[in-house]
């Protein structure tokens, strides 16, 4: 599969909409093209450029696509951080999908994009060609970044943020320096205690696990070798989701091996 650079022909705009009585401008990127598009959700402490390489790969020329800030995230602005939460980033996303005239699409989310995406392909699975989860939350023990929202509490948004960056940044998985290294400046403090509680609430008492197997798309849940040890993963093959488990990689395989990311991604998607 080839994976050389193609001439990146991307459209850079940003759009306003109103989600929940909120006021949201978000910056998007996104191609037009032939064939079903792809729709990109990035995770917390992360921004649409995470995907931008889509428009740079061969495997993947000529393909429409879309990806954006979510709300509180990259260069959004958001009128009422504090109502940032999963169900808002949902609605946010079938906002930018009518905008976008998006009816049928391949779904690619990782980490809370991928719990958003998981949500938005339930409530319109027929809308949904293929689902690739990179690390999303199907379950409890998914909650290890967000969950420090009770495991670590405070008052202050700033301060708790602080230290969590600085728990990122001395976790053993690959690519988490890196990650920390940005998240002050990607992530709005005083969006995180609404977006980790609400992430907590659906992965414990959500039945995510459930959604997610009867979800009628293809599926593929891609995971870090690093995360090998989640419990869920014989369950998964065994109800026919493809597992991509990415070498050398933990949370991050976008960071720490995107080639291997990419081309798992390519080949599960095709030419549908």
């Amino acid at each position: 599969m080839s994976m050389s650079p193609v001439k990146n022909e991307t459209i850079d705009a940003t759009i306003e909409l109103r989600v929940h009585d909120v006021d949201l401008r978000l910056p998007t990127i996104s191609r037009t093209g032939t064939g079903a598009p792809i729709v990109f959700l990035h995770g917390f402490g992360s921004t649409k450029e995470d995907y931008a390489d889509v428009a740079r790969l061969a495997a993947f020329a000529g393909r429409p696509f879309v990806a954006w800030d979510a709300p509180g995230c990259g260069a959004s602005a958001c009128s009422d951080l504090s109502s940032v939460d999963i169900p808002l980033l949902v609605d946010t996303a079938r906002a930018v999908l009518a905008r976008h005239g998006i009816e049928r699409f391949h779904l690619v989310g990782h980490s809370m994009g991928g719990l958003t995406a998981l949500m938005l392909a339930d409530a319109e699975p027929h809308r949904v060609l293929s689902f690739v989860d990179i690390e999303g939350n199907v379950a409890p023990e998914d909650c290890f970044l967000s969950r420090q929202i009770y495991t670590h509490p405070g008052d202050d948004p700033h301060a708790f943020f602080a230290d969590f960056i600085e728990r990122a940044r001395q976790s053993p998985e690959y690519s988490s320096s890196l990650y920390a290294a940005s998240l002050k400046h990607k992530v709005r403090a005083e969006a995180v205690r609404g977006i980790f509680t609400s992430m907590v609430e659906l992965s414990d008492h959500g039945g995510l696990m459930a959604r997610f197997l009867g979800l009628p798309c293809r599926t593929m849940f891609m995971l870090g070798e690093q995360n090998a040890h989640l419990s869920y993963l014989p369950q998964l093959e065994a109800a026919g989701v493809t597992l991509a488990r990415i070498a050398r990689s933990g949370h991050f395989p976008m960071y720490s091996n995107p080639v291997q990311m990419w081309d798992e991604i390519a080949a599960f998607i095709g030419a549908d």
